[in-house]
Order: structure tokens, then C-alpha cells, then sequence
């Protein structure tokens, strides 16, 4: 099940929650019970959608070796 990190806008203090993915957008409570909470990006999120495709092993421009 997915973790999801919160930040309180009231105290600041930033906290975990396991839910599931259809409760993602769902809001948090702190653990200091204010309301006013973001959830934020983690940097696993960022990294995985910063990656693009995995490079060819094929080799050469275009990847079948044709280029000389």
C-alpha cells in the first residue's frame, strides 16, 4: 500500500500516511489534529517520473547498427 507524505500548513510538521491509491487525494489530519494540510511530492515520485526510457543496447544512432 502506497505511502503518502503530508506537510501541516498550521505547525509545520510533515507526516506519513498509508492509504490506498483511491484514497490518494483524500485529506490528512496532522498528528497534532490541525486540518490545514498538503500533500506533498516525495522524491521517489520525482525520480521515477523524471526517467525516460531505457536506452537501447543496440547500438549505433538509430540502435540497429546500420549507421557507420
Amino acid at each position: 500500500m502506497p505511502m503518502y507524505e503530508f506537510r501541516c500548513r498550521e505547525c509545520g510538521a510533515t507526516f506519513t500516511v498509508q492509504r490506498p491509491m483511491s484514497d490518494s487525494a483524500a485529506p490528512a489530519s496532522c498528528p497534532q489534529g490541525h486540518d490545514d494540510t498538503v500533500r506533498l511530492l516525495s522524491v521517489a515520485a520525482l525520480a521515477r517520473g523524471a526517467s525516460g526510457p531505457e536506452p537501447s543496447s543496440g547500438g549505433g544512432c538509430c540502435g540497429g547498427g546500420c549507421c557507420g
